[in-house]
């Protein structure tokens, strides 16, 4: 046999008309919207503490990070080799340096530290940044960080749990709280038979002689099944009532949350979500007894707020890589970005991008001044489900267009668009749907006039300043005082309204005349149209575009 020379591969062609490798990025000094509404909204610790994080988040290394934790989602390990139950999950390495990129900073327990103060500033404008990252891992972030007023409401349980949740650390280790030097929370509310409606859970606690509980029952989603500890509703003598449970119980063992299997899900898939069993599982009661709605929804309306951040977040994200794509890329004899229909498109995905953030914003500032403040309290009572409901129905269709903008390299894996694209409804759907947060605008409206009178007053700031904002403000006066049976069936439109006329107000008295009077004429006017890059025939895209990538 004749010996063969080594196969020589001749290129075919050259690589060219791609994009430059974008590198590392400073998330903040690169979001000119972000740094504006920092400047307005925050005191300026806030901006000073997020620096470091904007510059090391927008590392290239975290998004490869991202790519792993993602490819390699989680595995539940029920049994060691003994047979013993473990029911722990296991992460890629990737996953854990995710979690110490945002609880090392203190992200989780940054609101609680400064309360009243620009924490929940800080923590909005953190999980903005972190998301942009990897948006699965912040779900524990999240629910950390919203079990604390509940802790608050047990100040026995705030001892034992407070110090670790607030921890400038993160320790992923199986073992009691004793031997913990930080601690995470996760949650389980929902039932197979009941889903958003927790009143029909059948989840029973059964009293000890101590004060604790054991519950017998199943969740159907348990959120961050490796948590220390999960909040959960159970019902007792009294009714439905609120309890923490641990993972070990004061005795050092294991305790009898045994997961059933991981939920193989569409995206977010580098978070763990699982079917759990309460077999004689340990707890403490936290609230008042037959209150453990009530207990819960000061974690709900915590959680909520950062579901509508999430949105915004991505939306950065796919912005930049959208606007990346069109200035490095030529079609037809001229690059993307100097197409006028490319512009347009981009352009109105700015717009969208900085209303949705702006709205955030200015919810966190009503958080941080509920405390003292009878205007901004009934600000944060109404303002997070308008926004998680509006960012979210306005996500999946801006991550499609955004990864349209990149053609088929965007469909494509490597591309983050496609993973994007897949985490988009996530965030909807946890912490009540689309309807849920509808008809919890309406209850608010209903049984909470001095919302109203908050949100009018918020409004009024902006009157004036354009016709189309308005005429649609007169439009909103009017269907606001419809019956509480019409304004049921009206509650998507309404809710969907005063979401938009509270970006347009914001980016009216805030963003440059450019941006305001644009998002205006787009989202109130008669062309309106849920259509992306369908704007003004004279808008002054260059304004909008050079705020992208200052």
């Amino acid at each position: 046999m004749p010996d063969h020379a080594p196969c020589t591969h001749l290129a075919t062609h050259d690589v060219s008309n791609q994009p430059p490798v974008s590198g590392d990025r400073d998330l903040l000094r690169e979001d000119l919207p972000l740094a504006e509404g920092l400047a307005r909204e925050a005191p300026a610790w806030v901006a000073e503490r997020l620096a470091p994080l904007a510059c090391n988040a927008g590392r290239e290394s975290w998004q490869v990070l991202a790519d792993e934790a993602n490819h390699y989602p989680p595995e539940l390990r029920t049994f060691d080799r003994h047979g013993r139950r473990l029911d722990e999950v296991h992460y890629t390495p990737a996953y854990h340096h995710l979690m110490h990129l945002a609880c090392g900073g203190g992200w989780h327990g940054v609101a609680w530290e400064h309360e009243g103060a620009g924490g929940h500033q800080a923590h909005i404008a953190a999980l903005y940044l972190l998301t942009q990252v990897e948006p699965g891992f912040c779900c524990p972030i999240t629910m950390t960080h919203a079990a604390y007023p509940v802790l608050r409401q047990d100040s026995a349980v705030l001892a034992t749990w407070g110090p670790r949740l607030l921890a400038h650390d993160y320790d992923p280790r199986a073992l009691p709280i004793g031997d913990k030097r930080a601690a995470t929370f996760g949650m389980a509310m929902t039932e197979k038979q009941g889903g958003s409606d927790v009143r029909s859970n059948t989840t029973r606690a059964t009293p000890n002689a101590d004060g604790s509980v054991r519950l017998t029952g199943h969740k159907w989603f348990c959120s961050a099944p490796m948590s220390d500890a999960f909040l959960t509703l159970a019902r007792d003598e009294a009714g439905i009532g609120c309890f923490l449970v641990p993972r070990f119980r004061p005795d050092g063992e294991r305790n009898g949350i045994l997961l059933q299997r991981l939920k193989d899900k569409c995206g977010n898939r580098a978070n763990a979500s699982a079917e759990i069993e309460y077999a004689d599982a340990w707890a403490q009661p936290i609230g008042a007894p037959g209150r453990g709605i009530a207990t819960i929804l000061d974690m709900v309306q915590q959680t909520r707020l950062d579901a509508a951040t999430a949105p915004a977040g991505m939306m950065r994200q796919a912005l930049r890589e959208a606007w990346h794509h069109a200035q490095g890329r030529e079609a037809f004899g001229k690059r993307l970005a100097d197409q006028p229909l490319m512009q347009r498109v981009i352009a109105d995905l700015a717009l969208e991008t900085e209303a949705s953030l702006a709205l955030c914003l200015r919810t966190a500032r009503a958080f941080d001044g509920a405390p003292h403040d009878d205007h901004e309290r009934a600000l944060a009572r109404l303002l997070p489900a308008l926004a998680k409901f509006w960012h979210n129905k306005r996500g999946p269709a801006f991550m499609a267009e955004a990864m349209e903008c990149l053609g088929g390299i965007g469909y494509v894996e490597e591309a983050p668009l496609a993973r994007l694209y897949r985490e988009a409804p996530v965030n909807s759907i946890w912490e009540g749907s689309g309807n849920v947060m509808c008809l919890d605008v309406m209850r608010v409206l209903g049984r909470h006039p001095e919302c109203i009178v908050a949100l009018r007053q918020e409004l009024a700031l902006a009157r004036g300043a354009h016709h189309d904002f308005d005429r649609a403000l007169g439009m909103l006066e009017r269907r606001l005082d419809a019956t509480p049976e019409t304004l049921e069936a009206q509650a998507r439109w309404l809710t969907q309204r005063l979401a938009q006329c509270l970006q347009a107000a914001l980016l009216l008295r805030h963003a440059p005349n450019a941006v305001g009077e644009t998002f205006c004429t787009a989202r109130l006017g008669d062309e309106a149209t849920p259509l992306f890059g369908v704007l003004p025939a004279q808008a002054p895209l260059a304004a909008i575009l050079a705020r992208i990538n200052p």
